[in-house]
């Protein structure tokens, strides 16, 4: 009978570990900030708007901060740190994912995530670094390049619902308290666990309606022919907030966010990196 232990999947390397920690504290940074500046904007209080709300808007407000420059470049570094653990994930598969279909699937959208929060990173970066004058929306910026190729808007369609099918499995994730079983795992107090389970749930959930929104979006560009439909949270909030009862609306998406980037946080401090 084949060793037991070599079923269980060895832990990473401390650098790996703090790399991970890093990078879910700066991720947990960003959506509580970018949840804040929302609920602030669909109650209209200090001014705030939905702009403010996106994550290029965060990185302006951090940059407006005392010693702005410096916590923006701790930010940077830190969601450079989630890239790296990501793309870890992805190449060495250290959740243990294997190399069929299904792993194979799950170890992409690791990928994927560190090439999302790769671009965010470089935006921080540049922005810390005093060279982000610019406030072109990226998400408009591939629109308008992919109705420029032959079945442009097929293409542009396509994203549209790859877009959409990633908010419906948020939403789906959440709902379903899928990452409820590398909590239970984790050995944790039950008073801990109960409060990560619940902040993970409405956190995924508020996650996924900001993606639909979003792939709706991609949708009305495809379909107009028109990249300037397009928009990525700042527009998916403005969505929101236009909307029946909107302020409400976007105010619960807004505290599902913070409660997201309380998730990540306590992801951070107790939950093994290799889950």
């Amino acid at each position: 009978m084949a060793d037991i232990s070599t079923h269980i999947p060895s832990a990473p390397p401390k650098w790996v570990k703090n790399f991970a920690r890093a990078g879910l504290s700066a991720k947990g940074v960003v959506y509580c900030l970018v949840g804040i500046i929302a609920f602030m904007a669909a109650f209209e209080f200090g001014g705030k708007s939905t702009k403010e709300a996106g994550k290029s808007g965060i990185f302006r407000f951090i940059l407006e901060q005392p010693f702005g420059k410096w916590m923006l470049g701790v930010v940077a570094l830190g969601l450079a740190c989630y890239v790296i653990w990501r793309f870890i994930q992805a190449l060495q598969d250290t959740n243990s994912q294997g190399s069929d279909a299904k792993g194979i699937a799950k170890r992409l959208r690791y990928a994927f995530s560190g090439f999302v929060y790769g671009g965010l990173a470089f935006v921080a970066a540049k922005l810390a670094l005093g060279n982000g004058g610019g406030d072109s929306d990226s998400r408009q910026t591939l629109v308008r390049e992919l109705l420029q190729q032959p079945f442009g808007q097929w293409l542009v369609g396509i994203l549209a619902v790859g877009t959409m099918l990633t908010g419906v499995h948020q939403i789906y994730f959440g709902y379903s308290e899928k990452y409820k079983k590398s909590i239970s795992s984790s050995g944790l107090k039950s008073d801990v666990e109960h409060k990560m389970i619940r902040a993970g749930k409405v956190g995924y959930i508020a996650r996924g309606v900001v993606w639909l929104v979003i792939g709706y979006l991609f949708l009305k560009a495809a379909m107009q022919s028109n990249p300037n439909k397009a928009g990525g949270s700042s527009s998916a909030f403005a969505f929101l907030e236009d909307a029946s009862y909107g302020s409400y609306l976007l105010g619960a998406v807004a505290l599902g966010l913070i409660c997201y980037g309380v998730f990540m946080f306590m992801r951070a401090k107790y939950q093994p990196v290799y889950k």
